[in-house]
């Protein structure tokens, strides 16, 4: 089993990403590999709250150019993460708001 800490790589920060969290919806970048179960439950072992339900998609790789070489950005996978209407938030997004 994958520690809390190599499922959850980072969080997405973007525009949509902020108003989501008016709904109790945190957006993250995760281990490819990963399940829905093993996403709800390192969010909520590395948060301390609690997940009602865990949205995934997979992200397909951008091609990118320099000069005559083409290349490709890797693929990777996001997960948006509701919690329960009597969870607490999640400080780290706190302040962004």
């Amino acid at each position: 089993m994958k520690a809390p800490q190599d499922i959850i790589i980072k969080p997405i920060i973007t525009e949509r990403s902020m108003d989501a969290l008016q709904e109790g919806k945190y957006t993250f970048k995760v281990d490819k590999k990963a399940n829905k179960i093993e996403i709800a439950e390192a969010v909520e072992k590395l948060f301390d709250v609690k997940v009602a339900k865990v949205n995934t998609m997979n992200c397909n790789g951008r091609t990118k150019r320099v000069g005559r070489f083409v290349g490709k950005t890797a693929d990777w996978k996001k997960a948006i993460v509701t919690l329960k209407e009597d969870s607490k938030t999640i400080e780290f997004f706190d302040g962004m708001i």
